[in-house]
């Protein structure tokens, strides 16, 4: 088996544990762990727009929480605060479909954190949405 591939599946077993463990218990520790096990992860927007993301390391050589996106033209920052506001207000409507992103509210950055929720299994999305961030 080719390193490549070792790492891939290492990458994917480690990320299906972080979800497991969100879905157990949903904190912001935990969700921390599972926005660093999916860095690099292919995700799309609500409208369909790819992106990924890296979170940036301070001069510690920590990561410094904020999660830089990765898109076709540009790269855009994403701040751990607005996730966390986010994830409040999606607990909120925990049980409900959330049809777009602003119905979580309008949070800098929810348009990348909407399909983000979703695939961590935070939030419940229409079909065709869930059909359209999944283009894989």
């Amino acid at each position: 088996m080719a390193k490549a591939e070792m790492n891939s599946i290492k990458e994917n077993r480690e990320r299906k544990e972080a979800v497991e463990k969100l879905q157990k218990e949903v904190n912001t520790d935990l969700l921390w762990n599972a926005i660093i096990a999916f860095q690099n992860y292919p995700f799309h927007t609500y409208s369909g727009l790819p992106f990924s993301y890296t979170i940036k390391v301070g001069r510690n050589g920590e990561f410094n929480k904020e999660l830089l996106i990765n898109r076709r033209d540009k790269s855009k920052s994403l701040t751990w605060s607005s996730i966390v506001i986010a994830l409040d207000k999606a607990l909120n409507q925990k049980g409900n479909v959330i049809s777009r992103p602003k119905e979580i509210g309008d949070i800098r950055g929810i348009s990348y954190i909407y399909p983000i929720f979703y695939r961590l299994g935070l939030i419940d999305v229409p079909e065709h949405i869930a059909d359209i961030m999944s283009l894989q």
